[in-house]
């Protein structure tokens, strides 16, 4: 399995890393300060360090610096509130793989994650997984998760989703769902698909996150930040 070591003073953003990488499949070790991530990597290895910049007793800077002198293996993804470019070149300069500001989406942080866990030879999760905004599905585990929340659908939901998803910003027939969710291949009236639509809906959308939308006589299609329907 693949080891992140995640590095932030904030036990909110500790807590909410170590539910998204989990849910994603990865063994997540936190801790609170870069001395303290110093010495849990003296004791045991990581894959992937994910490091804040602005911690008290040993910041993100002192961190890398000290890790590097030693280590020139182990990949760093920065986080960093800050603006200033000047941050960004001096992590990179100091051996950060790459950076993400905050406040940052989950998705991006994913996919930031397993490019550089690629670009590193590291064999990552090979969990099927499919990611719209903050909304992960993970096939292989039946897991949903929405800003690490877990959503809690049912298997005909579950796989009304994963449809949907597998398809995202392309429309997806009414015909196609009802054989691909049912197993009904002929010409049906039934009211089953929208009834559907509306549990999934009212499981997963949020003020500022509606991804179903409605292509009026045709079907339905998911897309990131779509207006409620």
């Amino acid at each position: 399995m693949t080891t992140i070591l995640v590095v932030d003073d904030e036990p909110g953003v500790r807590d909410m890393l170590q539910d998204a990488l989990g849910n994603a499949g990865y063994v997540v070790h936190c801790a609170t300060n870069g001395a303290d991530g110093l010495d849990q990597l003296r004791r045991g290895s990581a894959d992937l360090c994910i490091v804040d910049i602005n911690m008290p007793t040993m910041n993100g800077f002192e961190f890398l610096e000290k890790l590097r002198a030693h280590d020139t293996k182990t990949p760093v993804l920065m986080l960093t509130a800050r603006d200033s470019d000047d941050d960004v070149e001096r992590g990179l300069r100091f051996g950060a793989d790459d950076y993400v500001r905050k406040p940052f989406g989950l998705e991006e942080l994913l996919l930031r994650v397993a490019a550089i866990l690629r670009r590193t030879g590291i064999d990552v999760n090979d969990d099927h997984v499919l990611i719209c905004g903050p909304l992960v599905m993970n096939i292989d585990r039946h897991v949903v998760t929405i800003d690490t929340e877990l959503i809690d659908l049912s298997a005909t939901e579950f796989r009304l989703l994963e449809v949907l998803l597998d398809r995202q910003d392309r429309v997806v027939t009414r015909e196609q769902l009802l054989r691909e969710v049912w197993n009904i291949d002929f010409d049906s009236e039934t009211s089953v698909l929208d009834t559907y639509i509306s549990y999934v809906r009212r499981k997963i959308h949020r003020d500022d996150f509606a991804p179903i939308t409605t292509i009026r006589g045709v079907g339905f299609k998911l897309v990131d930040q779509a207006a409620i329907q």
